[in-house]
């Protein structure tokens, strides 16, 4: 088959545009690290080990397990959602140029900005980006009520809240979303219950993608796993462009995950953690695959749940239900290495999300 040939196919085409984006994503990623730690490093941008937990005791395990990293850089998810941003506008400005220049209609596909499909999961990742760069930057200068510093948890929830109702306002008025579609059944029309149904689960993705962000490498190689699934739901939809999206983030993950895997050169930060569980969250919306998405990120509901198991049993039965929680560091106290526990939640999840592949590939979302 000549190359020719091959260029009238559709979805052969689609590929191309998903990989070759991911591949700068990642290229341009690698790039921007040098810089970005020299910069992280030489202002000594780094975090603060925690010795108390947020009911003021002492941390038992936690802050023994990870003394070693108190001073490791942080905020180093500006590099993924940096990336992803140099991207969208270089191709949405360069790729019709070198489509004309070229005389090539092909590049100028390489532009994924389009307002159905990438506008809301753009500027999401952007908002929540610089919510999350702001309690970096309060934790890291002991900045506010908390312990250590950093945004107390009331006024985090409650902006998140606030932009996760004006996306649900503007998915259920404008665009008339009232519907969530269960796999192989269809559609469920739900009406107004579809705005708590979003502000729910764009505030869920981005706290779970905060709790689990907890060991090295452990949160990049979560969200590489499913931002890499709903590309491929997103390509079974025909939603190319955002598609190419996820592609974009995952192979800018990818490029993270290389220094942020153990020992990490840097911690991937609130914004990066917070933007992009949240964005995960709205991506999830668009392709209507809510009731996938626990598959996909099964270690955010397994990590979500050990946090409020334990805060319940300390409540009421006034003593632990773990060793430490989030249930990562429960793995931890009991002696495994961490590298040991971040690989196997990485296979856990793995297994689980292609359940949810399957899922949401065949039944339709």
């Amino acid at each position: 088959m000549h190359l020719a040939q091959v260029e009238t196919i559709p979805e052969v085409m689609a590929v191309a545009k998903i990989i070759v984006l991911a591949a700068s994503s990642f290229v341009i990623t690698m790039v921007l690290t040098p810089v970005w730690a020299h910069i992280l490093y030489k202002y000594k941008i780094g975090i603060k080990i925690k010795k108390k937990s947020v009911d003021g005791k002492k941390l038992t395990y936690v802050g023994e397990l990870h003394k070693h990293k108190n001073g490791t850089p942080t905020m180093g998810g500006v590099l993924v959602w940096g990336s992803t941003i140099i991207l969208a506008i270089l191709m949405f400005h360069l790729a019709p140029f070198l489509s004309e220049k070229f005389c090539n209609v092909w590049i100028s596909r390489l532009n994924f900005f389009s307002r159905s499909q990438t506008l809301l999961p753009l500027f999401t990742l952007v908002v929540t980006a610089l919510l999350g760069l702001v309690d970096d930057w309060m934790s890291i200068k002991s900045i506010g009520k908390n312990k250590g510093g950093g945004m107390q948890f009331a006024w985090r929830m409650g902006w998140l809240l606030g932009f996760a109702g004006l996306g649900a306002w503007w998915f259920y008025d404008k665009l008339e979303w009232t519907t969530i579609h269960i796999p192989a059944m269809g559609n469920v029309e739900i009406g107004w219950l579809y705005i708590p149904l979003f502000m729910f689960i764009v505030a869920a993705t981005a706290f779970s993608s905060n709790e689990t962000d907890g060991l090295d490498g452990l949160n990049a190689g979560i969200l590489v796993q499913a931002f890499t699934v709903f590309a491929i739901i997103a390509f079974f939809q025909h939603r190319m462009d955002l598609a190419a999206f996820c592609g974009v983030v995952a192979g800018s993950l990818l490029a993270f995950l290389w220094f942020n895997f153990y020992p990490a050169r840097f911690f991937m930060g609130d914004t990066g953690a917070f933007s992009l569980g949240a964005t995960l969250g709205v991506v999830a919306l668009l392709l209507n695959s809510v009731l996938v998405l626990p598959f996909v990120v099964s270690i955010y509901v397994l990590e979500t749940l050990s946090v409020f198991i334990q805060l319940a049993s300390k409540k009421f039965r006034h003593k632990k239900f773990f060793l430490a929680a989030p249930i990562h560091h429960h793995f931890e106290a009991l002696g495994w290495p961490e590298t040991k526990v971040t690989v196997r939640f990485w296979i856990l999840n793995a297994v689980v999300a292609v359940i949810g592949l399957l899922i949401g590939v065949i039944g339709g979302g």
